[in-house]
């Protein structure tokens, strides 16, 4: 008996420190799912976020993935990708784990980048590049804009050289390693974080 009261005190004691819900796996009887999925939608795009991710130049369903489950997660307005048929990937969809439902997703293939981000110039949006050029600024002293639009590369070649004249500032990620790059997904969770710290977390604070 001893031994199972303290196994029961030790499950206890993981399930209290154990914060995340997965409501398809969660064991809960009482557990509503209908009423989390409706409650999760009915949040869907009132995010105080404005920032828009675009990952249009990456071609890798993982990345794709991991970045709509990041873009979800910390609230932003809206992913845009290259094609929408990335989200029937086994791939994407076990990175994403459902994330594409709660996200607003935008197709705009590569070729018709210059004019979607012109336009959203127009509408106010600082466009943002991920790279590593003469005069990036340092991601940590960095202010990001509350309309900000966050320009990713592809996995191999980064931001093509027609694009980067489009870019109102490009942002690097500070390093240390002999390794001179991140994973996209990586350098995107980075800079989004980022964003919600300074945008959305600070805000809800001062109020």
């Amino acid at each position: 008996i001893g031994s199972n009261s303290a196994e029961t005190d030790s499950q206890t004691e993981w399930t209290d420190v154990q914060k995340k819900i997965i409501p398809w796996k969660n064991s809960t009887p009482s557990l509503d799912l209908e009423m989390v999925f409706q409650d999760r939608a009915a949040k869907l795009g009132k995010s105080n976020s404005r920032l828009i991710v675009v990952a249009s130049l990456i071609d890798k369903p993982t990345n794709l993935g991991g970045l709509c489950r990041t873009s979800e997660i910390f609230g932003a307005s809206a992913l845009v990708v290259g094609s929408l048929h990335y989200t029937q990937d086994k791939q994407f969809q076990h990175l994403s784990v459902s994330a594409e439902q709660w996200l607003p997703l935008v197709e705009v293939k590569p070729s018709q980048l210059v004019d979607y981000l012109q336009q959203k110039k127009m509408e106010g949006y600082t466009i943002i590049g991920v790279e590593q050029t003469a005069k990036s600024f340092d991601l940590t002293e960095y202010c990001f804009p509350e309309k900000s639009l966050l320009l990713l590369g592809n996995e191999h070649e980064g931001i093509p050289a027609n694009l980067i004249h489009h870019l109102d500032v490009c942002v690097e990620i500070p390093q240390q390693g002999i390794i001179r790059s991140l994973n996209v997904h990586v350098s995107g969770a980075l800079l989004i974080w980022e964003y919600t710290r300074q945008q959305v977390i600070k805000q809800k604070q001062q109020k």
